[in-house]
C-alpha cells in the first residue's frame, strides 16, 4: 500500500529535474500521475517538445504505474485548465496539484528588461495561480486537496540577478497563504517548497569566481530525488495537519522558515516627523535591520 494509493496527482513541469522526480515518486506510491511538461529550454526559449513529459509516463508505466502525459503551458490559462481536465477526464478526479512548472531569466536588475519580468512572472506566479485555480471547484466539492507549490530561497531570503525569479516566488507564498485561509473550511489544504537540488536550472549559476564554483559543487550533490518525498508527503492524507506553511529541502535536511511577523516597535505619543524618525527610530531598531543578505550568506554550511 502507497501513501498516495487512490489518489489523482497533477505535476507540472514534470518533464525533467525536480518535477520528474515527484511524478515518479507519487506514481511509486500508488497515485495516478499527470505529468505536466511544456518542453522548452531553461529559459523558456527554443522549439517546444512533448518528449520529457512523454518518457517520464512511459517510464512510470514501465515500472506498472498509471500516467498521462499533458503538455501544456501553464502560464495560458486554458492550458492550465487542461491539466486539471484530463485528470478529471482519464482517473476520474484530482487529489493533488503540485506547481513546479518554471524557468529562469536572469539578468541583473539593471539590465532587466520588461520582457524578462513579465514571463518569468506568467509561467511561475501566474501558472500556479491559473493551475490552482482551475483544482479549486473539484477540490471543494469533494472537500478535501492539497496544493504544494513551489517557492525558492531566491524569493525568501534573496540573490543576485533575480529580480523576477524572486518576485514570483515570494508572490507564490503569499498566493499559497490566501488559498490555505481560504480553503481550510472546505478541507483543502496548501503548502510551499523551497527546494535545493541541482537541476538543468540551478545549472545556469554563475561560476566566475571561487565561492561562485563552490557554491554550485555543494549542489551538485544534492540531488532532485531528494525534494520527493515531501511532497508526495505534503499530496497524502499523511499531512492532513499540515496546512498553509514554508517548507525546504537540502540534501538530508528539511527546514521550516518563519514568516514576516512584527520584531521591534517604538512608540511616542507627540507622533513621528521624518527627522525623530531618522534621530530616535533608526538608531533604536538598526540592531535588528536586515543586511543585504543571499541565500548561500544564511544557509552556508555543507549539505548533509
Amino acid at each position: 500500500m502507497g501513501v498516495l494509493d487512490g489518489k489523482v496527482v497533477a505535476v507540472t513541469g514534470a518533464g525533467r529535474g525536480i518535477g520528474r522526480e515527484i511524478a515518479l515518486a507519487a506514481a511509486k506510491e500508488g497515485a495516478c500521475v499527470v505529468v505536466n511538461d511544456f518542453g522548452t529550454a531553461a529559459d523558456g526559449e527554443g522549439e517546444k517538445s512533448d518528449t520529457p513529459a512523454a518518457e517520464v509516463v512511459r517510464e512510470i508505466e514501465g515500472a506498472g504505474g498509471k500516467a498521462l502525459a499533458n503538455f501544456a503551458s501553464v502560464a495560458d490559462p486554458a492550458g492550465a485548465t487542461s491539466i486539471i481536465e484530463d485528470a478529471v477526464a482519464h482517473f476520474g478526479q484530482i487529489d493533488a496539484v503540485v506547481n513546479n512548472a518554471g524557468f529562469l531569466r536572469d539578468r541583473i536588475w539593471h539590465k532587466m528588461s520588461a520582457i524578462d519580468w513579465q514571463q518569468v512572472i506568467d509561467v511561475h506566479l501566474n501558472g500556479a495561480f491559473h493551475v490552482s485555480k482551475a483544482a479549486t471547484p473539484y477540490f471543494k466539492e469533494q472537500g478535501s486537496g492539497s496544493f504544494v507549490q513551489f517557492t525558492s530561497t531566491s524569493g525568501l531570503i534573496g540573490n543576485f540577478g533575480q529580480a523576477n525569479y524572486s518576485a514570483a516566488k515570494l508572490g507564490i507564498v503569499g498566493l499559497s497563504q490566501s488559498i490555505a485561509l481560504d480553503m481550510e473550511r472546505f478541507g483543502v489544504r496548501s503548502n510551499c517548497v523551497a527546494p535545493f537540488a541541482w537541476s538543468r536550472m540551478t545549472a545556469s549559476i554563475p561560476t566566475d569566481t571561487e565561492a561562485q564554483r563552490d557554491r554550485v559543487e555543494k549542489l551538485k550533490t544534492m540531488s532532485a530525488a531528494k525534494v520527493a518525498p515531501l511532497v508526495v508527503f505534503l499530496a497524502s492524507d499523511l499531512s492532513k495537519e499540515v496546512n498553509n506553511q514554508i517548507l525546504s529541502v537540502r540534501k538530508n535536511e528539511i527546514f521550516l522558515f518563519s514568516k514576516p511577523r512584527p520584531i521591534r516597535s517604538m512608540h511616542r505619543s507627540e507622533g513621528w516627523t521624518p527627522e525623530t524618525i531618522a534621530s530616535d527610530l533608526v538608531p533604536a531598531l538598526k540592531s535588528d535591520f536586515y543586511g543585504l543578505d543571499r541565500s548561500p550568506d544564511i544557509i552556508g554550511w555543507d549539505p548533509i
